[in-house]
């Protein structure tokens, strides 16, 4: 098709961008509750929590993953991070290896990715601890 056989741009959305464009938002969107729809839409996009997207966006952000790895990427917390390695099983009945353009650009991928979304906090902003924010109220005596 003519999708297919056109070239693609090298972005972060990239490698997702294996589906042709549709007026209707595919099956397995439909059927993800909204808060997994929003992570699906940005681990797709490359626009998710991530040290890659923070080094090109908001570089005051850290870059590195929790787990040590210098640079967060989405091949890294979908292949290779130890953080998730239990949840990687989900994943690899859509590709074996854990390709990521297999994983972000397929049906099979997108439904697999959806099911490991809602079992992990991939691709989540880590909470900060609200005993660090200077939100409580002021006391009188202050």
């Amino acid at each position: 098709t003519h999708w297919s056989n056109t070239s693609k741009i090298n972005s972060l959305f990239s490698p997702a961008d294996r589906l042709p464009p549709s007026l209707k938002p595919w099956k397995h969107f439909c059927e993800s509750r909204q808060a997994i729809y929003g992570c699906l839409i940005q681990c797709r996009t490359g626009h998710a929590f991530t040290g890659e997207y923070y080094s090109s966006f908001i570089p005051s952000e850290t870059v590195s993953c929790p787990c040590g790895e210098r640079l967060q990427t989405r091949e890294h917390i979908l292949a290779t991070c130890p953080t998730f390695e239990s949840k990687c099983d989900m994943l690899r009945s859509a590709s074996e290896d854990l390709v990521i353009t297999d994983i972000l650009g397929t049906e099979k991928g997108i439904k697999a990715l959806s099911e490991f979304l809602q079992e992990t906090n991939a691709f989540k902003k880590p909470r900060t601890d609200p005993s660090h924010t200077n939100l409580r109220p002021s006391s009188p005596s202050e």
